[in-house]
């Protein structure tokens, strides 16, 4: 699909990766209406991607504002969401309140893009939604964040299948990406990506055929061999990482 004469709706476009998407698909000459809580943020953007763009307030644990923000900016070819919120540590420290949010905003958010989504994209349009490599195989420290992420993936293939011809569903399975979630990481991220590299990878992957758009190759697939060694050899890998 050419980005051209496009409209692409990038829900959490506020910053991150759903910027350095804006910015990619306005240059290729899509129409972007980027989505986020906050005003202020959305018009930051909309200058820097110049006119013929639009911001629109919304919340994804609010499949009301999702529906407003649809209804006056749709339809639309593309619907990306970005949105996550992000607090990592060891369970028995987490913040009860900061969880529930997580699994509020990652989860329950990407489910209710994915319903409203349906409803406002034209037929064969894409739906993109973000999993992570963290979502490859639990991992110590991020065990909240993580376990959204594989719900994401899960309700990706399933969605593929349900939602297929009408809408094309795609998974974005990145690695470490700059960004102001992995900047609360304190350890050192292998393959740590710029945003506007991220953004050019996913750009690449969805205009390619494949269900899934996962990067970079050396941490993925050292994950992913992870996820299918037996048991009694990947928890004690994993343990490994403990700190």
């Amino acid at each position: 699909m050419a980005a051209t004469g496009e409209k692409i709706w990038i829900i959490g476009g506020s910053s991150g990766i759903g910027t350095a998407l804006a910015k990619a698909y306005a240059q290729k000459g899509a129409r972007i209406v980027v989505s986020g809580r906050k005003q202020d943020a959305l018009d930051a953007v909309v200058s820097e991607l110049g006119s013929g763009h639009a911001g629109a307030v919304a919340d994804v644990v609010d499949p009301v504002s999702l529906e407003r923000a649809a209804a006056a900016h749709g339809p639309f070819d593309r619907v990306i969401v970005t949105a996550a919120i992000y607090d990592p540590g060891p369970v028995l420290k987490a913040d009860q309140q900061k969880a529930e949010a997580i699994f509020a905003a990652n989860l329950t958010g990407t489910f209710n893009v994915a319903r409203c989504a349906a409803k406002h994209l034209r037929k064969g349009g894409q739906l993109v939604l973000f999993g992570s490599a963290a979502a490859l195989f639990g991992l110590p420290q991020g065990q909240v964040y993580s376990a959204t992420k594989a719900g994401i993936v899960n309700l990706a293939q399933s969605l593929r299948v349900e939602f297929w011809p009408e809408v094309d569903v795609r998974l974005v399975t990145p690695g470490f990406v700059r960004t102001r979630l992995t900047d609360q990481n304190d350890f050192d991220m292998p393959a740590l990506l710029e945003p506007e590299d991220a953004a050019k990878r996913i750009l690449r992957g969805l205009d390619g055929k494949g269900f899934e758009i996962a990067f970079p190759r050396r941490l993925i697939w050292p994950l992913r061999l992870l996820g299918i060694l037996p048991y009694a050899l990947s928890l004690p890998i994993a343990a490994k990482l403990k700190r």
